[in-house]
């Protein structure tokens, strides 16, 4: 029985370098950077006082004003994200099966700054529980799959992976699978953050996880430099829609690339730390191209985890470079969070579009801001730097890891 295949045919972002798709590929491929300093909040008594905030955005541009009570940022970037995926999409709304349309949609914190909010408001009064109405629902993280349901009708399969970091590539998978098994035609899929608050800085902050570079923030996403110190917090989101091959085609649907593989590990290690050797990542990357039936040598392209941590960083390129062996020398790596800063559960799903654009446009974006690579690294990486670089890219490969030891890797290809 031949497998399902399964197609990327609408895309949609919002990022610390561009409100819409367009917007963050050109950031990207012209080497933006989209950190500076924190306008949400008064950061006079935290060590880290800059992040890269999703820039001249408005809910009003986007909802009634009655809507934005209702929902956290988190949600509104998911409805906003998958507005545009679904235009992008081309897709008949009145005219598919909605019943066949499912909704994976991933948050590594779901509303924490209406959690925030509410509990600080609560401390503030005389213990009596004033809080809004809409505080459950706006904190819950599966809400935001449930908003997109209700806005589309979408009555398919319909809930929220979390994983951490590798939340919004494991909704991608599951999205890919759930589609494989026949269980729908077409899912809404991705992930979206919004964690630049008070306890989001001041509690990675307090890990020593988060950089200090006050003093230069443009630069501080450094992965691979020996200087580097933390990463950068980012918020925002991105969205695909997937779409059953024959489903795509039989409707003249235009097709970004194929979702060919998915492979998801546990480090079984830490709750924090990547496992040095970086076993639980090989496995991943391992396990994600025998699921798309491809080789090591087939991969162009790989976008690492790479968040400028210490530690990450080298357990990461460790496990790239015994999986992948001679080919490293081969395939190219760049690391855009040096660009758009972590967004946590949203990372996976803005880099599976880096991924893709990359198969698209036959460019991978550079790694911004490195200036002395680390020694310690593996040798003979062959890392993008400072400016894009114009290759064939056929294959292309996204890695997300995040706390809890879990590893997720998400494998795209040119669709002939």
């Amino acid at each position: 029985m031949n497998q399902r295949r399964v197609v990327v045919t609408g895309m949609g972002a919002l990022t610390p370098v561009g409100n819409t798709v367009s917007e963050f590929w050109n950031g990207l491929i012209s080497a933006k950077s989209g950190a500076g300093l924190i306008t949400r909040f008064d950061t006079t008594k935290f060590k880290t006082k800059f992040a890269c905030e999703v820039k001249n955005y408005n809910p009003l541009d986007h909802f009634e004003k009655q809507d934005v009570r209702k929902m956290d940022p988190f949600t509104q970037y998911a409805l906003v994200t998958s507005s545009e995926a679904l235009k992008d999409s081309a897709l008949d709304l009145d005219k598919i099966d909605k019943t066949r349309v499912g909704v994976i949609w991933g948050s590594g914190n779901g509303g924490f700054q209406t959690f925030q909010n509410e509990i600080m408001e609560f401390a503030k009064g005389d213990g009596t529980p004033r809080m809004s109405p809409y505080f459950i629902p706006k904190v819950l993280v599966d809400i935001a799959s449930g908003w997109i349901s209700i806005k589309y009708g979408f009555m398919g399969v319909n809930f929220t992976t979390i994983s951490a970091c590798a939340t919004s590539t494991t909704a991608i998978i599951d999205a890919m699978n759930y589609i494989r098994w026949n269980k729908a035609d077409i899912i809404v899929t991705g992930g979206s953050e919004a964690a630049i608050n008070e306890a989001g800085i001041g509690g990675f902050s307090v890990m020593k996880a988060l950089s200090t570079r006050n003093d230069d923030p443009q630069t501080a996403s450094r992965p691979f430099d020996v200087d580097r110190d933390g990463f950068v917090m980012g918020e925002g989101a991105g969205a695909l829609i997937l779409e059953e091959y024959e489903h795509a085609k039989r409707r003249g649907a235009k097709i970004y690339a194929e979702v060919a593989g998915g492979g998801m590990s546990a480090d079984a290690y830490h709750l924090t730390a990547t496992h040095p050797e970086g076993a639980g990542a090989i496995l991943g990357m391992k396990w994600a191209l025998e699921d798309a039936n491809l080789k090591i040598e087939d991969v162009d392209y790989l976008n690492p985890h790479a968040t400028s941590t210490p530690v990450g960083d080298n357990s990461e390129m460790k496990a790239v470079s015994k999986f992948f062996g001679e080919h490293t020398k081969k395939m190219h790596i760049s690391a855009t969070k040096s660009a758009t800063g972590h967004l946590l559960g949203g990372a996976g799903a803005i880099e599976a579009i880096v991924a893709i654009k990359s198969i698209q446009e036959n460019i991978i974006p550079p790694t911004i801001n490195t200036v002395t690579i680390d020694p310690t690294l593996p040798q003979g990486l062959n890392i993008v730097f400072k400016e894009k670089l114009s290759k064939e890219v056929n294959v292309a490969m996204s890695n997300t890891f995040g706390f809890g030891g879990h590893n997720a890797t998400a494998v795209f290809k040119k669709v002939n």
